[in-house]
């Protein structure tokens, strides 16, 4: 009490103290570099990320890019060519004229070779950078090149597929903010009980999220997923928290005319909820930084963080911000739309054996389309991208007119015997869905030594230790095709060369989903058992726990298994960080609910009178907490052309209604049910009670 006494006392430096700190927090938040590559987030004792650091290291080369030019001649090629080799951190452009005079006919070379890098009116170039694939240095290369290259030019590669997703980033992420905001205004608006206090809301909240954002700096960096969502979630999740302060402050009015001492207690009885409620969140989002993805461990830092300042806000700035405008508030409050629910929840405890059928015959369909979604995600990040964007069209015409899916490279041993390269790369060569393998050989033949090149020309592909050899496949990235084809390769390069690397996107994207199979699993059982341990603790009882979680479960399987039914595929992240997400943000609907119902039962009423009690006092919260995130998430899913964003955010929408229904009808049936053992298995509720 005498810390909520200390926050109505010191209003006024409250707040200037938290709008002082908007300036530090708005200068971190703009100096916090973003990363915009999922490939960074791969373990690094990993070979393929091993591999891209030895490329770095060895060759001076990082992120690879193949180039298609169309309607040029062969010297505007070269011409160009030059430009792009003097563009800021460009290593090397590999083309025709990098091995012969450009006044020679490019059909003296090989004719595989040949056919392999030209069509009737294009031509292909391989650009190498200095620095890795989402480097900021690389970005900047990256628009250089369209610039300098104009509508001809179409740049394929990881980095392109960084720099397009940064510019439709940056482009869009306020918007999400923006309807996030707008969105949450109108669902206050229409669920709560005042025209000003919605504003009041946001303001607080809103500082609170610029503290967080600004906190990232610390960080060092944080993920384009993280950035796009944090401010949106902090928002959805942490409101709930300033509408029981504001509830229990006008609860308090009616029992005082001292404003400051009903806020104090307003605080108080805040306090203690939010704390206790807050930490199933926080430990929702702590679970996925156990994931060995590291982009979990990004956002769940980030959002666990965001909640915990949220906590803060709610009972430090936020009282300060309703004691300051106490007078326009009271004026300008209106009769709640939400009905007496009195009557309703009588009528569902009346036929409760309903909802238990329906449970039942819900939950097995539901896990099964849960089971196959999850088999059904895909990896490929240029999918996340609209159609239209630079990317996409570059790949497109990169499968269309070359027959080029995705490009691998090796790194084999400088010092490996000829005849083992050789008979390797014809290997190689006649693996299922390999267009062509790339190396020296290739262009020289085996009766032409490499020492006819010149020095600059063999320091592209040989450094001290290793030779570089390009692989372009036919398959695309992140299937089950060129999965079995890096397999194939990899064996074949272990054989000659023991200590030899596979790397590009497609094997670190192998990797990726190796990975993240493992973690979805981790995941989940670290979340589940966290939040059972929380709540067994704050509900005292060791059957609860299994009752609200297998409640809230049910309703993430039914959110995560209607893709499979729909016919839809979800990115590979979202089924992680939505079945954390879900349950650490919504089980607080069934803890409220249930903490009633025990209170009433310990106080002598029977188990119906005490659900009937809990159902309709939890109701109103329930319907504006999930009201909230659902409008905070829904608008940004509506209008986002990012794949990745709109799903989630989609996801954790139809999340949040499908936990409102489950805690409303079915939480109610289950408490009914198992009502004995409940009163068993529950400290406190072991006394008779009326049955």
């Amino acid at each position: 009490m005498k810390f909520a006494k200390s926050i109505v006392k010191y209003r006024i430096p409250i707040l200037i103290v938290a709008l002082l700190l908007m300036i530090p927090a708005a200068i971190g938040y703009v100096n916090t570099r973003v990363n915009y590559d999922m490939l960074d987030y791969l373990p690094e004792d990993m070979d393929t990320v091993v591999g891209q650091n030895e490329l770095l290291e060895d060759f001076g080369k990082g992120a690879f890019s193949l180039m298609i030019v169309e309607n040029m001649a062969p010297k505007e090629v070269s011409a160009l060519k030059d430009k792009i080799e003097n563009v800021d951190h460009v290593d090397t452009v590999l083309w025709y004229d990098s091995l012969a005079d450009i006044n020679l006919p490019m059909e003296l070379l090989p004719e595989s070779v040949f056919n392999e890098f030209n069509t009737e009116n294009s031509t292909m170039l391989a650009i190498f950078f200095d620095s890795s694939t989402s480097a900021d240095t690389t970005m900047d290369a990256i628009r250089e090149i369209r610039k300098i290259a104009g509508e001809k030019c179409f740049v394929s590669g990881m980095s392109a597929l960084v720099t397009d997703l940064k510019d439709l980033c940056e482009e869009e992420e306020p918007i999400y903010v923006g309807l996030a905001v707008l969105a949450a205004l109108i669902a206050m608006q229409i669920l709560l009980d005042g025209f000003l206090i919605p504003f009041v809301f946001l303001l607080s909240i809103g500082i609170m999220v610029m503290i967080n954002l600004g906190t990232n700096y610390f960080l060092g960096e944080i993920s384009y997923i993280t950035k796009a969502l944090s401010a949106v979630l902090q928002l959805a999740v942490t409101m709930d928290y300033s509408i029981f302060l504001w509830h229990s402050y006008n609860e308090e009015l009616t029992r005082t005319k001292d404003k400051k001492e009903a806020m104090a207690l307003a605080i108080k009885h805040t306090f203690t909820s939010v704390a206790g409620s807050s930490v199933t969140t926080i430990a929702g989002f702590i679970a996925l930084c156990f994931m060995t993805f590291t982009m979990g461990r990004d956002l769940g830092i980030v959002m666990a963080k965001g909640v915990l300042f949220g906590v803060i806000g709610s009972v430090t700035v936020l009282p300060a911000l309703i004691l300051i405008l106490d007078k326009p508030l009271q004026k300008t409050r209106h009769k709640s739309i939400i009905p007496d629910t009195e009557k309703f929840a009588k009528g569902l405890v009346k036929i409760f054996p309903v909802f238990i059928i329906l449970f039942i015959a819900l939950v097995p369909p539901a896990y099964y389309g849960y089971s196959k979604t999850k088999d059904e995600v895909y990896y490929d990040m240029g999918s996340c991208l609209p159609q239209d964007i630079a990317y996409v069209k570059a790949n497109e015409k990169l499968v269309n007119d070359y027959g080029i899916a995705a490009t691998h490279m090796v790194l084999v041993d400088r010092d490996i015997a000829e005849r083992d390269l050789r008979n390797m790369l014809k290997e190689m060569k006649n693996t299922d869905g390999v267009k062509y393998v790339l190396g020296l050989e290739e262009f020289l033949g085996p009766v032409v030594p490499e020492e006819v090149l010149p020095e600059e020309i063999l320091n592209k592909v040989k450094s001290e230790n290793r030779e570089l050899i390009l692989i372009n496949s036919e398959y695309k990235v992140a299937g089950d095709e060129v999965n079995k084809q890096i397999d194939t390769l990899e064996s074949i390069l272990k054989k000659y060369d023991p200590t030899g690397m596979l790397i590009g996107e497609a094997p670190c994207m192998k990797d990726m989903i190796e990975t993240t199979d493992t973690d979805f699993k981790v995941v989940n059982a670290v979340s589940i058992i966290a939040i059972f341990i929380i709540i067994a603790i704050v509900e005292k009882s060791v059957t609860l726990p299994i009752i609200l979680i297998s409640v809230i479960e049910s309703a993430i399987f039914i959110n995560l298994g209607l893709p499979h039914y729909m016919g839809t595929s979800l990115p590979f992240i979202a089924p992680i960080c939505i079945s954390t997400i879900q349950l650490g943000a919504t089980v607080d609907y069934a803890i409220l609910m249930t903490t009633r119902y025990k209170s009433e039962r310990a106080n002598g009423n029977s188990k119906k009178e005490s659900v009937i009690t809990a159902l309709a006092a939890s109701i109103p919260s329930i319907i504006v907490s999930g009201m909230g995130l659902f409008a905070a998430t829904f608008g940004v899913a509506m209008y986002s052309n990012l794949d990745i964003i709109k799903s989630m955010c989609m996801l954790m929408a139809r999340g949040a209604i499908i936990s409102i229904v489950m805690v409303i009808f079915v939480l109610p049936a289950l408490l009914l049910l198992f009502d004995g053992v409940i009163r068993k298995t529950t400290a406190g509720m072991k006394c008779k009670v009326n049955k």
